[in-house]
């Protein structure tokens, strides 16, 4: 391919972080990922940070925390996008809430906070927002929502690290939000998820959940529960029921670095999505994902309309044909998916929007390299097409 989804950001830096984790003979959890995570909380905002294995199963201990914390509503539903990724759906599921599926937003791709509004109910648990491709959903707004009918704001987003609205970073505004480090993601770190909280015995839950439900990494003082001060006894003591997400020091040590060249990674990220706007904005039959505030542009999301809709075979196989590679708008309208029929969910209103992201929209790359004249490749071939 010519024009990749995504390209390898390391440098003799992470190689070198690598190297030092190597040389202290400590692979598992250290202190390499605690000082990651707080590196992490500062640069985002939040009071803590729990790093995991991968985003899905940073999305995996959110909900686990709110189903068994006391603080939260622990059953009913929880209203989700109609397009997102499936891991943003199946913990949702698993702890035993029903996923209520709503429209999403054709131009922004994010979910409706006007379809949200239509959507809650008595039963209603939690909003679990996907900031989608990079773009902010209209998080204050769905804030403002969710306080108004006293529910719980989530924000997966592990699509739009960096991604800002009204000054405040994606991911910090709810009371949970879920980051990935995937290859493909904005910061890699081999593999690798976050999840940021400002609630105190929140943290303690996500730390205990995310290894093996024990109480062994939580704070001597966890309002959560009362060690007894003795390393054996506290050593493999459980009070939840947990997993074994838990990262490597090796991602880490890596993520430290990443974090590092982030500033200047979003730059290059936000110049390309200049140059996509401009260029994009003279293709006939085609529209770019609309930004809303500050969008860390995971990719170019596009839209085919007029004549070119309906075609997105003939388009995607053109663009193969010139080296350029494509995916869906994430899984499309998630009902359409064959796993459908293993969950338990409804849905509420049409899905208008949803479908047109399902069976028009697909998506090209986005880097922190100067990515000009492959998006330029790319609108030529879309504007040859007849």
């Amino acid at each position: 391919m010519k024009y990749r989804l995504a390209n390898d950001t390391w440098g003799k830096e992470e190689i070198g972080a690598i190297q030092r984790v190597i040389d202290s003979g400590r692979y598992t959890m250290g202190e390499e990922v605690k000082k990651y995570e707080k590196q992490f909380a500062e640069f985002f905002g939040s009071k803590y940070a729990v790093m995991t294995n991968s985003g899905s199963s940073a999305n995996l201990i959110t909900i686990a925390a709110l189903a068994l914390n006391p603080k939260y509503k622990n059953k009913g539903n929880i209203i989700v996008p109609a397009v997102s990724w499936s891991t943003t759906y199946f913990p949702v599921h698993q702890w035993g809430y029903k996923l209520r599926f709503v429209d999403v937003d054709p131009n922004t791709f994010n979910i409706d906070p006007k379809k949200v509004e239509e959507a809650i109910d008595e039963d209603t648990a939690a909003v679990f927002a996907v900031n989608l491709l990079g773009n902010p959903a209209h998080l204050n707004d769905l804030k403002n929502i969710c306080e108004k009918n006293n529910i719980t704001l989530l924000e997966d987003n592990c699509e739009s690290l960096g991604a800002i609205e009204y000054g405040k970073h994606c991911g910090s505004v709810g009371e949970m939000g879920t980051f990935s480090f995937f290859f493909s993601h904005h910061m890699q770190t081999m593999e690798g998820g976050m999840v940021l909280t400002n609630d105190d015995i929140t943290y303690e839950y996500l730390k205990s959940l995310r290894a093996h439900g024990w109480i062994r990494d939580m704070s001597d003082d966890s309002p959560l529960y009362e060690k007894s001060g003795d390393p054996f006894e506290d050593s493999f003591k459980f009070i939840l029921p947990g997993y074994c997400v838990r990262p490597l020091e090796m991602s880490g040590a890596i993520g430290q670095v990443q974090l590092a060249k982030w500033p200047s990674m979003m730059e290059g990220r936000r110049k390309n999505a200049v140059e996509a706007k401009r260029i994009f904005a003279d293709v006939p039959n085609i529209r770019l994902q609309q930004e809303h505030e500050v969008s860390s542009w995971f990719g170019f999301g596009l839209v085919l309309e007029g004549s070119l809709a309906g075609n997105r075979k003939k388009v995607i196989a053109e663009l193969t044909k010139h080296g350029v590679e494509t995916r869906p708008i994430v899984a499309g309208n998630f009902m359409r998916n064959p796993v459908i029929d293993r969950l338990n969910w409804d849905s509420v209103g049409d899905f208008t929007g949803t479908d047109k992201l399902h069976f028009d929209g697909f998506f090209i790359g986005n880097d922190c390299v100067d990515l000009s004249d492959n998006i330029q490749m790319a609108a030529d071939v879309i504007r040859n097409i007849k």
